[in-house]
């Protein structure tokens, strides 16, 4: 049964929360934040929606995989941060592409490609959509129109070499549908984002994702072995190889490209055996700062945990991990021994620093068996964009925020982004909560992720939102951090992202540009002006 995707929110519309759900959601905001939230607004209908007639007429050498339906047209329309969510709550899809085409073959790619180059059109990549950052939401300024690439009916596993452990997968295969078809070969890439089932890995690729493993292979980045990417100016691919010293690596010009430069047609990728042995555990500690010394002593232990997460008290709270302790999941995991020594040298190094092991250590075989903090927060990851999209029908503000900085800069990060942060919410909003935990942990520092909740004003929302973002934003690069881990650039990002690069690297990457994109069509004005 093929299922309905929202046109306007997170997901699917039959897993959005039910009516008993967001009222528990509304009871359990209320119950943290002591704050009196409005009844549920209903939920937005797609008839209320107001989508512009196409600019452009749909040209006959691109009719076959082309449309330009109202609801295809505003389902990709926005990716799903925020204000995309609030901006479709309230039925505007002003900046709707004009034309949705989805490519079958390169051919059809290329023809896209030639067809925008040639007419002054605006070309925009995509795959899932699931953007937070306007990486996908392109107005088409100065152009003719936007078209829409969508690649998600390119999205088979070409080819697998069991003896090297890679797999060709083209890129517009979504996560569920890659991993099913790996699965047939007993392998997996092992790159869950939270975005999984709503992104693809030409997404990934294009974005520099990050994955399930919150140590060692953090990012798309490190399971790349080849990318072949389709530009206006013709394709280019590398070469698979296990490593190389030859020059600047054409890979790591696509990795974080974010569809500027050409369009992932498929890469070859580093696979694994699926995983057998697992061990988990949940470690609480009732000081935050002993918490982060001992993910600290783990991250540098090379003992490499898949999972490495450090969620503060309000974070555990929210998730409904744990109450009142900050919680460090831990979790190793192999396909071919068992993982209770790793786990045990890394309590051992947790409970150094204060922590307390709850309900024991969980080991396992073949079948997954979660500590109970480990399978609350699973169930919460995973549902957590589906949260966010009904606390936006409940009058809430509610979005992240991530980063990665050096150990020896975190704590005045730390101090500098809560300080920051809730002084913009109490002026905007009257008051708000912020969480942190850390998604993914290195030896040289962690990567602190901050969700911040507060309650929305009537038609101040969007103005109480960008407040708050750009404050969190502000102290980030005041502090020297990444303006982001792994949500990418896209066109939110840009202002500090220009603070980060070098200019000559920014006048570098403009120069490729223009040799691969000479008419600038390519997701114009992400990255680059």
């Amino acid at each position: 049964m093929t299922k309905t995707r929202s046109y306007w929110g997170w997901g699917y519309e039959d897993e959005f929360p039910t009516e008993t759900e967001r009222a528990e959601l509304r009871g359990l905001v209320g119950m943290v934040t002591g704050w009196s939230l409005p009844a549920p607004a209903a939920w937005p209908r797609f008839e209320d929606a107001r989508v512009p007639a196409p600019r452009l007429a749909i040209p006959a050498e691109l009719a076959e995989f082309t449309t330009a339906a109202p609801r295809a047209r505003a389902t990709r329309t926005y990716g799903r941060g925020f204000p995309d969510l609030i901006r479709g709550m309230q039925g505007d899809f002003s900046p709707a592409p004009d034309l949705i085409a989805q490519p079958r073959s390169e051919a059809e790619v290329s023809a896209a490609l030639a067809w925008g180059s040639a007419h002054n059109v605006a070309v925009v990549p995509y795959g899932g959509g699931s953007s937070v950052v306007a990486g996908v939401e392109c107005r088409g300024e100065g152009f003719a129109g936007v078209l829409c690439l969508d690649m998600t009916a390119m999205d088979q596993v070409l080819e697998v070499i069991p003896e090297t452990l890679h797999a060709r997968i083209q890129g517009g295969a979504l996560g569920p549908v890659l991993e099913a078809q790996l699965a047939e070969h007993d392998l997996t890439l092992r790159h869950f984002p939270q975005s999984f089932a709503h992104s693809t890995l030409g997404g990934w690729i294009a974005t520099r994702a990050g994955g399930h493993f919150a140590t060692n292979y953090t990012h798309i980045d490190d399971l790349v072995s080849s990318v072949r990417m389709v530009t206006p100016q013709g394709a280019w691919e590398s070469r698979r190889l296990p490593g190389s010293g030859a020059g600047p690596s054409p890979d790591r010009l696509v990795l974080g490209s974010e569809g500027t430069l050409g369009v992932i047609t498929e890469a070859w990728m580093r696979v694994f055996p699926r995983p057998i042995h697992r061990s988990k555990a949940a470690v609480h500690f009732s000081e935050f700062s002993a918490a982060v010394a001992a993910v600290h002593d783990i991250a540098q232990s090379r003992l490499f945990p898949a999972n490495c997460r450090l969620l503060d008290k309000r974070e555990a709270m929210l998730n409904q991990v744990a109450f009142g302790s900050h919680v460090l999941l831990l979790g190793f995991e192999s396909a071919t021994h068992n993982q209770r020594q790793g786990l045990d040298r890394a309590i051992a190094m947790a409970c150094a620093h204060g922590g307390a092991v709850e309900d024991g250590p969980s080991h396992t075989e073949r079948t997954r068996i979660e500590t109970a903090a480990a399978e609350s927060w699973r169930s919460a990851f995973f549902r957590a964009p589906y949260r966010q999209t009904a606390l936006a029908t409940l009058g809430v503000i509610a979005d992240t925020f991530e980063t990665a900085i050096p150990w020896d800069r975190f704590e005045a990060l730390h101090a500098d982004v809560v300080r920051s942060v809730k002084a913009t919410m109490q002026d905007v909003a009257g008051g708000g909560l912020l969480s942190c935990r850390f998604t993914h942990v290195y030896p040289d520092g962690p990567a602190p992720y901050y969700t911040f909740l507060c309650p929305a004003r009537t038609g101040k929302t969007l103005h109480q939102w960008r407040a708050i973002k750009t404050a969190a934003s502000e102290a980030l690069s005041r502090n020297g951090a990444t303006i982001t881990h792994h949500h990418a650039v896209g066109r939110l990002h840009r202002p500090w992202y220009d603070q980060q690069r070098p200019d000559l690297f920014a006048a570098a990457l403009g120069a490729v540009k223009q040799t691969l994109d000479p008419a600038g069509v390519l997701n114009p004005g992400v990255l680059l002006g």
